[in-house]
């Protein structure tokens, strides 16, 4: 006859630590929790951050800190696996990346990936898998990003088209040229004059948050916004775009716009949207970072700070936020304060709560 060996019940603090939310957080490897609470093992002596990548410890034998100096009050010695005395692996890397980000930026020419993986000390193959991870963009396509936004700037700034390709870092004007709509979305002489001419195309929808326009350039939507009233949401296309021709769009393009009503009823679903991104290098960075926030969880405006290297740049990623002309496909409605309350939203607080319980019930 088989016997069967049965688990001991749990005990009233293993019972506590499990339903404590913070002990999934631990069983998970969290490393988005490290910083904000430390724990301990009675068993090991020893205290840890939530990412410590030991062996599972028995939940009975398992206290939470909230703050460092709290658990190293408990006489434990520190875990020599996961060092929680020190600067986070996470952490320390984004330092090493924001220190990249400010040398590319500084730089007239385009650092190669050896130059600055070297800057930084880290392994070019280490270097660029961190920075693509935590910037949303390989080296190069930063430093792309950084120019155009720089060209941007210029062509406002200078006489002539030729010094503002130049002045933003860019050494051949013919091979600018020939790139010039990927970057811009449209010509030089076009941009510096406003965007005069260029076509937009726009449609209007309906879904259970109200009224959707859907703009798009020939590279992809450059705009989605949402509202009670559709004329409002025309006008407010139009200020956005104020020199554009704006051309409503034919039978072919409401398809497009149901593809859009569809990932606002179900953002969880993702979506493969052709997108045409206009902002800062800054504004890119956030907004790149916003679409790595999985459906049904939320961060931070101080989270998405940290994890481009600019811990003290909290208002200014609230401001890339609130600057985002993409609703949904960019989703500015995953960032909350760092309370858990919700925050600002350009298209209204109660349309966030509803696409966050809408990503929560998936």
């Amino acid at each position: 006859m088989m016997t069967m060996t049965l688990d001991p019940p749990m005990t009233d603090t293993a019972t506590a630590t499990v339903n404590d939310p913070r002990w999934a957080r631990v069983v998970a490897r969290d490393k988005s929790a490290d910083g904000e609470f430390w724990y301990s093992v009675m068993t090991t002596g020893v205290y840890c951050r939530p990412s410590c990548p030991s062996r599972g410890a028995n939940p009975r034998n398992v206290a939470f800190h909230d703050s460092l100096e709290a658990a190293k009050a408990t006489g434990f010695r520190p875990c020599k696996r996961c060092d929680p005395d020190g600067t986070s692996r996470d952490a320390g890397n984004a330092e090493l990346i924001a220190k990249a980000c400010r040398l590319i930026e500084r730089s007239e020419d385009a650092p190669s990936l050896e130059t600055l993986a070297e800057a930084v000390g880290l392994s070019v193959s280490h270097f660029h898998r961190s920075f693509k991870t935590l910037t949303g963009l390989t080296p190069k396509g930063y430093s792309a990003a950084h120019r155009a936004s720089r060209l941007r700037e210029r062509l406002a700034e200078v006489p002539t088209v030729t010094e503002a390709i130049f002045d933003a870092g860019f050494n051949s004007s013919g091979r600018f040229y020939e790139n010039s709509d990927g970057i811009l979305g449209m010509s030089p002489t076009r941009y510096r004059a406003g965007g005069a001419n260029e076509e937009i195309r726009f449609a209007i929808g309906q879904s259970s948050l109200g009224a959707i326009l859907v703009a798009s350039s020939a590279k992809g939507v450059v705009a989605i916004l949402i509202g009670d009233d559709p004329g409002r949401l025309a006008r407010d296309l139009q200020d956005r775009f104020p020199k554009a021709r704006l051309v409503g769009g034919d039978h072919d393009y409401e398809t497009l716009v149901a593809s859009v009503v569809g990932l606002v009823e179900a953002p969880a679903r993702g979506h493969d949207l052709p997108l045409d991104i206009r902002g800062t290098a800054f504004q890119e960075r956030v907004w790149q970072a916003l679409r790595r926030i999985p459906a049904g969880t939320t961060a931070s405006y101080a989270d998405i700070a940290a994890q481009l290297g600019q811990p003290k740049a909290v208002r200014a990623v609230a401001g890339a936020c609130a600057a985002n002309n993409i609703a949904v496909a960019i989703p500015c409605h995953r960032v909350v304060r760092s309370d858990g309350a919700l925050s600002g939203y350009a298209w209204g607080v109660e349309r966030k709560r509803r696409l966050l319980q809408s990503e929560a019930d998936a």
